[in-house]
């Protein structure tokens, strides 16, 4: 599949999600340690923990666990006393657990400063996160060999974005770890790619916590954005991200 049709391809696994996991509304207070996410990005329960992520602009460190993986599927097994996903530690609170659910219900609580989403919704939640998967095939689901970095990838994505996806399912199928900085659109002028923001809203200031971040370090707001503190390397876009890492880590 050309890079074109795989981003439509993506767009329409967030159209089939309802674009969840766009906005930001920031959780009452940040952790001070970063909060750690086993999972892999075509499973539909991992989708509605990472929904979560972007909505409540939590960042978290994410170690792949694709099918056949080694490098951390052992280590939850270990952790919790079984190979399941997705799996949340929090060093803060020295809590972890299972079950999407019960992670989202544990965010909203422990930081959002607000109840989680109607439990009434679940049904649906999990059809569509369901759904969303097809299009995108196995990408994301089966771990590929690879080097591993010495220190974990940093990368800028919200969840929805079409184009961040298909970072985000490289990464692991590489079972490459890295912080997940949560880049949700902090308001409705947010909305749209970043040419479009900046014609209709060429004088509105950048806001949100990892935007105005982004701003400074990169010089735009734009995802995702890939920084390797193992080579020094930072770039934005899709293609020449997935390029870059399969070149610099695949085998």
């Amino acid at each position: 599949m050309s890079n074109t049709l795989d981003a439509l391809n993506s767009s329409l696994a967030s159209t089939l999600r309802f674009w969840r996991g766009t906005n930001a509304r920031p959780a009452a207070r940040q952790p001070k340690k970063t909060l750690e996410l086993y999972e892999f990005e075509a499973c539909p329960y991992c989708r509605l923990v990472r929904e979560a992520l972007t909505e409540l602009d939590l960042d978290a460190l994410i170690r792949p666990t694709p099918h056949g993986g080694k490098r951390f599927r052992p280590l939850v097994e270990k952790l919790g006393g079984k190979q399941q996903f997705p799996f949340l530690v929090d060093p803060n609170t020295k809590k972890s657990m299972y079950e999407s659910a019960d992670i989202i219900d544990y965010l909203y609580e422990t930081y959002g400063g607000r109840p989680a989403p109607t439990r009434l919704l679940r049904s649906l939640d999990v059809a569509t996160s369901a759904l969303a998967s097809i299009p995108r095939l196995s990408a994301g689901s089966q771990a590929r060999p690879s080097k591993a970095p010495k220190q974990p990838l940093e990368l800028f994505s919200f969840e929805s974005s079409p184009y961040s996806r298909r970072v985000r399912e490289l990464l692991s199928e590489l079972e490459l770890p890295y912080l997940l900085r949560s880049t949700g659109k902090a308001r409705w002028q947010d909305l749209g790619p970043p040419g479009l923001r900046a014609t209709l809203f060429p004088k509105l200031p950048v806001t949100g916590r990892t935007r105005t971040e982004l701003l400074k370090r990169a010089g735009k707001v734009q995802v995702p954005y890939l920084v390797d503190p193992n080579t020094g390397t930072a770039l934005f876009e899709s293609d020449a991200i997935r390029e870059y890492l399969v070149a610099t880590y695949a085998k």
